[in-house]
């Protein structure tokens, strides 16, 4: 065993020489950039194919994605330093260390949503048709990119030895992310100090994959535009509120000290759920309308 050795006991799984970076033609590449890369090639796929067999115009998708990819990369990054304010700023040059880790998906979706928001505006699109064919792409990118945090051993919970337990080197893992009770039951397995955890990465990945699976079968049901989307903020703000409570790295409020994406994940959830239902009903009402309307003017 070895600080590269990564195990998921409880599966019989042992994956040895796990590295962070691989070294190609003399240049270290960090596998999180290579994941977060793969995440957002596949997303832009996905949603232009899906643009594509609703009848929409994939090559102004495909211009916005370029475009949102940057703000999104900037959100998510501002959105976790500003959350991490007491260690960055000390260390101000790591807020340009990308290849580290340390992007807020949160931080993402809110700039990403304002820079379509701003591109349907300007182009005169509908900006709930534009939402819902580019949160299908997101969530693949969400499914894939989880897998970074993987390679940096990181965003993971508390102890457990549940069926997907996963054993990580005490070494390979940032010191403040580590708890009592992990120590409590740490291993050691041929000389190396093993904490065991929560997979949170993996519970996160699997669960946008069924919220993605359910999307596209949805995008052809939908009864108004923006609807996909907002079922994404609510199945996505369910999980993520569940899961992040099972952190050790959760972003916490100043002075308050709760969770922000956990807090952020609740009240998106909520309000998509109320908008949902209150298009719906005004739905209703209209079509319920329509044959006195028709009456009237046959009158």
């Amino acid at each position: 065993m070895s600080e590269r050795t990564i195990l998921f006991p409880n599966l019989g799984i042992t994956l040895q020489n796990v590295g962070k970076t691989i070294n190609l033609f003399g240049f270290e590449i960090a596998y999180y950039g290579i994941i977060i890369a793969l995440a957002m090639a596949c997303g832009i796929a996905l949603l232009l194919h899906v643009a594509k067999k609703t009848g929409q115009n994939d090559d102004q998708y495909f211009d916005v994605s370029l475009i949102t990819v940057i703000t999104a990369l900037l959100g998510a990054r501002i959105y976790y330093v500003v959350f991490s304010w007491e260690y960055y700023k000390d260390n101000l040059l790591e807020i340009l260390n990308f290849r580290g880790g340390g992007l807020a998906i949160y931080g993402g979706v809110i700039a990403g949503a304002l820079t379509v928001w701003i591109y349907t505006r300007v182009k005169k699109q509908n900006f709930g048709q534009f939402a819902d064919t580019i949160c299908v792409g997101l969530v693949l990118g969400q499914v894939i990119g989880r897998w970074g945090n993987f390679f940096n051993r990181e965003a993971f919970g508390g102890y457990t030895d549940n069926l997907l337990a996963m054993a990580l080197p005490k070494e390979a893992v940032r010191a403040g992310e580590i708890t009592q009770e992990m120590l409590e039951h740490i291993q050691v397995i041929d000389g190396v100090e093993f904490i065991q955890v929560h997979p949170t990465f993996l519970y996160e990945s699997l669960w946008n994959l069924a919220l993605l699976i359910f999307l596209l079968w949805f995008t052809s049901r939908k009864h108004f535009h923006g609807e996909v989307f907002l079922l994404y903020l609510t199945g996505y703000g369910i999980g993520r509120a569940w899961i992040e409570g099972l952190r050790t790295d959760q972003l916490l409020l100043p002075v308050v000290g709760i969770p922000v994406s956990q807090m952020l994940s609740v009240l998106l959830a909520i309000a998509s759920v109320l908008i949902i239902a209150v298009r719906r009903r005004k739905e209703r009402n209209q079509k319920k309308d329509e044959p006195n309307r028709k009456s009237e003017s046959t009158d």
